[in-house]
């Protein structure tokens, strides 16, 4: 098997080309992973992720049996395409994967409970107590 050179290209947003190589198979399952961790970590603090505490400040839910985080039994599967993109900014073109995939479930899951009860939801988590009391006073 023949190994052939990196493809130079330009990217849209520097004039300076950059070689783009594409990511060894091994890597392909860890970043789906990350990405996919990172959305299911968006879901859990939209919607259940939260700390109480007790009259003397100390937290109440110091536990994994106390504080609740989502498991593969509380979310949907979540396809992943990698879209390989060069950053411009870093000498190796490399960008975070795991990181961004966090963000988006939050206004997605936002807008979603927006939609459905005709109130905005404006802290987090937005679990079933809280949309009721935000929904009551519609």
């Amino acid at each position: 098997m023949s190994k052939s050179t990196p493809k130079r290209v330009r990217s849209p947003s520097s004039s300076t080309p950059q070689s783009r190589t594409p990511a060894p198979p091994s890597t392909l399952p860890t970043s789906r992973g990350r990405c996919r961790g990172g959305a299911v970590q968006g879901i859990g603090w939209a919607l259940n992720e939260e700390y109480y505490y007790d009259d003397s400040g100390r937290m109440a839910n110091s536990s994994y049996l106390d504080y609740r985080i989502p498991t593969t039994l509380d979310v949907p599967m979540i396809g992943t395409i990698i879209v390989e993109t060069p950053n411009p900014l870093h000498p190796f073109g490399v960008r975070g994967v795991g990181e961004p995939g966090i963000v988006p479930p939050l206004a997605a899951i936002a807008n979603a409970v927006s939609h459905a009860t005709g109130v905005r939801q404006t802290q987090l988590p937005m679990n079933p107590g809280r949309i009721l009391e935000t929904t009551r006073g519609k």
